[in-house]
């Protein structure tokens, strides 16, 4: 019979995975570990950051490049890159098909979120997030390095997506729809316009309920039990099912932190309007709210 700890390594981690069962796998060739530390104010703070010091083993992903795909001024601040270029810089990591990916930041899982539903948008499962991210590793006394791994050759497969995503289009349809619920996970004052201080234009989309990320994180950083999840999300979705909600943010990012926050609570299949406000502010032939 396998001890704990055997069966520990052997677990596969979809959601989360705690700081002391990371650092058990610190020489497991089967795991792939991942910086996504990001500043949208300073966009090159995340990548000075892991030069400094990081996760031993750890590579390096840039919110802006590498986790997105080229603007073009209508389509938002981080468009989805395209999939075969997101595959080969995983793969580039050492990323195969039966790979155990974690990704973490110094923000709450919010940018480490993003890396996490990319990966399932490729059709990858074994992906997780370090629980409560760098300040729970440094926390816990955990080792930290400056050295850069070098290159591998992973063999991750593009498969068919495990998360169902939305387009501008498909949110305009759907407005005032009283079977659909668009969750957008700014924070309050960006979601009522009271403030904006990236986008241009202010407010929300009509009809949007609002579901602030940070909410679904306890005071040390950590993500709330999933029962307590399940509970909160529930009073929000109301009658709604699961499925029959689109998270949204200010450009696809921190909108990814409701989505795994409702796959711990074990609410599964919403989907991800990528482009988010920055896209639909772009146009101003949409709809737009205030208050």
């Amino acid at each position: 019979m396998p001890n704990r700890r055997t069966a520990q390594l052997s677990a596969r981690h979809t959601t989360l995975v705690s700081a002391a069962t990371l650092a058990d796998h610190d020489a497991d060739a089967g795991w792939v570990v991942f910086d996504c530390r990001h500043d949208l104010a300073r966009p090159e703070a995340g990548r000075r950051d892991y030069q400094s010091a990081h996760i031993p083993g750890a590579f390096f992903l840039h919110t802006d490049t590498d986790l997105s795909g080229p603007k073009n001024g209508h389509n938002g601040r981080h468009p989805l890159p395209e999939r075969e270029t997101l595959a080969a810089t995983l793969r580039a990591a050492g990323v195969s098909a039966t790979t155990q990916v974690v990704a973490y930041d110094a923000s709450g899982g919010m940018l480490a979120a993003r890396l996490w539903w990319l990966l399932r948008w490729l059709g990858h499962e074994n992906v997780a997030v370090l629980d409560g991210g760098l300040p729970v590793w440094l926390a816990a006394g955990l080792p930290m390095d400056s050295s850069v791994p070098a290159a591998r050759t992973g063999t991750l497969p593009v498969l068919p997506s495990l998360v169902p995503h939305v387009d501008a289009g498909n949110v305009l349809n759907h407005l005032g729809n009283s079977a659909r619920l668009l969750v957008d996970a700014r924070a309050a004052e960006r979601y009522r316009g009271d403030v904006e201080p990236i986008d241009p234009v202010g407010g929300h989309i009509p009809g949007a309920s609002n579901r602030f990320f940070q909410l679904n994180l306890q005071a040390d950083g950590r993500f709330k039990p999933g029962t307590a999840l399940r509970e909160e999300f529930a009073a929000l979705l109301g009658a709604h099912a699961p499925d029959a909600v689109v998270h949204q943010c200010g450009s696809g990012v921190s909108a990814c932190h409701n989505l795994l926050a409702m796959d711990v609570a074990g609410l599964h299949g919403g989907a991800l309007y990528p482009g988010s406000w920055s896209e639909w502010c772009a146009d101003p032939s949409r709809p737009m709210r205030k208050g």
